[in-house]
């Protein structure tokens, strides 16, 4: 295959990966966050934002769904990661897009959790709760592939605390009721009642 022939495959999963993403999440913006890497070399995932997904802005990569990208298969055979905030934040596309190669090396499922330390510098996210964004999970075809999408909410170590007591349909239901769900908000006060 040469390359105008590649390039023209490229731009044609493109716009039919931004098309199933904005059918979930609106309009996305004009910017891309360009990973200085691609993916398929190795490197991290570009990311595009869809600004006023619930009021907020949903960054989602968008470089692992509808061909082969060495992804683990789990829910989904190949699926993006999101991140939701309430104002712009640019870090929010940086952990997305460096967290993608990792979805090569391990399989990333709705329930579990991930340590993320300090990546925000701020002084409560600590965890990531991955799960789906919307009630029931997003899903699309593109390129005959199953597809899907997995949130990473930013969640403090108390709730971590609680997820691993009760579960995950416990923080959930918490973070919902609270108002929080689906937004990774800094220096948040935790949603766990301090006894």
């Amino acid at each position: 295959m040469n390359a105008k022939n590649e390039n023209a495959d490229w731009k044609k999963t493109w716009d039919a990966r931004l098309d199933a993403l904005s059918r979930h999440f609106g309009k996305s913006a004009d910017i891309v966050y360009h990973a200085v890497t691609p993916f398929y070399l190795g490197g991290q995932a570009d990311v595009v934002a869809f600004p006023g997904y619930r009021g907020g802005i949903a960054y989602v990569t968008s470089e692992m769904t509808g061909e082969e990208s060495g992804q683990i298969p789990g829910e989904f055979e190949s699926y993006e990661l999101m991140v939701c905030t309430r104002v712009e934040t640019k870090k929010a596309a940086d952990i997305i897009s460096r967290l993608a190669r990792y979805t090569c090396d391990a399989k990333l499922s709705a329930g579990e959790t991930m340590d993320i330390g300090e990546f925000f510098g701020d002084r409560s996210i600590r965890a990531f709760l991955f799960c789906h964004p919307e009630e029931e999970p997003v899903r699309f075809e593109l390129n005959q592939r199953h597809c899907g999408v997995l949130l990473c909410m930013g969640i403090t170590k108390d709730e971590l605390d609680l997820k691993i007591k009760e579960g995950s349909g416990a923080l959930l239901a918490l973070l919902k009721e609270k108002n929080v769900f689906p937004f990774t908000e800094l220096n948040r006060s935790s949603v766990v009642a301090k006894p």
